[in-house]
């Protein structure tokens, strides 16, 4: 643990949960005025927090301390990867955790709490979430170990942090073969498991197509406030993670002051960019069949397979 890595923990923390409503705001404004309406505004997921906060905590009749607590685990495991994870800095705040296993292990925990949630409820919509969910999670975890690991191979280490320093060492690494292959199975990774479109609609209840929604059909109050929070800062941890694995300029190296707020502003710039670009593409973009889910992520593993022979070949 070193002064860099302890500041980043504090930093990112504060970045993440106070600008994650903010870059989901801005999403959702941007597809509006695309789709030629005016937009709730980008303070609005802050405001529905609030209210959310501020009602009674209601839970269904029946459900089990599964159901009340799925939400502390979704932010509690967020929070853990928001802390150790170098988004603003070149270090980690808690090394052995910035590793990848234990980050990716740490998400899959939050997604599997929410799945037993749905489960926990007894409703057909919470069944049917979680089992979609699941199934997408299966295909999507191994294709997230595969796509960073292939990063990993060039950099001699699985700590997300040595791997960030390795390609600021190394700039070239960007624009070779495995940097490529691995971007884009992440991408598709990002796309599934923050439930956007074409593998999911965060704007839709229809029944037939809710993945992420069914499974959060039964919660009120600050049970949902924490659960979209928790969403919110998971998307903004996925497009950090696809920043600076493959874009890292910027990440603070030392604790100037200069050079963590230059981190703290990049890391705002390439996540708002990046979740513009995925906004913009949502537009032009229709659900896929269910059972055509499969079939992509299939593609995006091919992808990271790809990418790791890549890297033990062109090394």
């Amino acid at each position: 643990m070193t002064g860099l890595g302890v500041l980043g923990g504090v930093l990112q923390p504060l970045l993440v949960v106070a600008g994650s409503p903010l870059l989901v705001g801005v999403m959702r404004q941007i597809r509006a005025r695309l789709e030629g309406r005016a937009g709730p505004g980008v303070l609005q997921p802050w405001r529905d927090l609030r209210k959310l906060f501020g009602k009674e905590p209601i839970a269904p009749r029946g459900t089990s301390e599964v159901f009340r607590y799925a939400p502390l685990v979704l932010m509690a495991t967020t929070l853990v990867v928001v802390v150790v994870v170098p988004f603003v800095t070149a270090t980690s705040a808690i090394d052995p955790v910035a590793d990848l296993f234990a980050v990716v292990a740490l998400l899959a925990l939050g997604a599997v709490a929410l799945a037993l949630a749905g489960l926990d409820t007894g409703t057909a919509f919470g069944g049917m979430g979680a089992s979609r969910e699941t199934t997408i999670l299966a295909l999507v975890e191994p294709t997230l170990l595969v796509a960073i690991f292939a990063l990993s191979v060039r950099a001699g280490s699985t700590n997300l942090a040595t791997i960030v320093s390795s390609t600021l060492d190394d700039p070239v690494r960007v624009v070779s073969p495995v940097s490529l292959l691995a971007a884009v199975a992440l991408i598709l990774v990002i796309i599934a498991e923050t439930g956007r479109l074409p593998v999911d609609n965060p704007s839709t209840h229809l029944e037939l197509t809710m993945v992420h929604e069914a499974m959060v059909l039964e919660y009120a109050g600050p049970d949902l406030a924490l659960i979209e929070l928790a969403s919110a800062m998971r998307l903004s941890v996925f497009l950090g993670l696809l920043a600076n694995l493959f874009l890292p300029w910027g990440v603070a190296t030392s604790a100037a002051p200069l050079a963590l707020a230059a981190g703290v502003l990049a890391l705002v710039v390439k996540v708002g960019l990046l979740g513009a670009v995925l906004a913009v593409s949502e537009v032009f973009l229709a659900k896929l069949r269910l059972f055509r889910v499969p079939e992509l992520l299939a593609g995006s593993f091919l992808l990271s397979l790809l990418a790791v022979a890549a890297s033990f070949f062109l090394a």
